[in-house]
């Protein structure tokens, strides 16, 4: 199965079902399962966003499983469409005129007890 590894607290977010996308600068044409690699790499402006959810971060292991069912190009009005689904999580991304790449939609989140493993680049 592919997995793909995100920095905390991202990994979690998604974990949780908090966060139904996933931000890439490329796009992919794979659709299917996938798992979540937290990563060992932390975003700590985003930890301190997010420590109100007083959620745990575990590192260097799969803490989910997924569906990827789109690859979305975020656009100007893919990023309104996410402010107003959510602006805790998505305000960073759709607010920075600079970034442009691409949205994985994810579905069918399920939580699992973390895998401890080593991650990798892309899927």
């Amino acid at each position: 199965m592919k997995a793909i590894t995100i920095k905390q607290p991202f990994a979690t977010l998604i974990a949780e079902g908090l966060k139904e996308y996933e931000f890439r600068t490329w796009k992919t044409k794979y659709r299917g399962e996938i798992l979540i690699h937290a990563g060992k790499g932390i975003d700590q402006k985003a930890m301190a966003k997010f420590a109100h959810l007083n959620l745990e971060y575990p590192l260097g292991c799969i803490i989910a499983k997924a569906e990827i069912t789109d690859c979305i190009k975020i656009d100007d009005k893919m990023k309104n469409k996410l402010i107003r689904k959510n602006p805790l999580i998505y305000l960073g991304v759709a607010k920075d005129p600079k970034w442009n790449g691409y949205g994985f939609k994810l579905d069918n989140i399920t939580k699992i007890e973390p895998i401890y493993t080593n991650g990798k680049l892309s899927l």
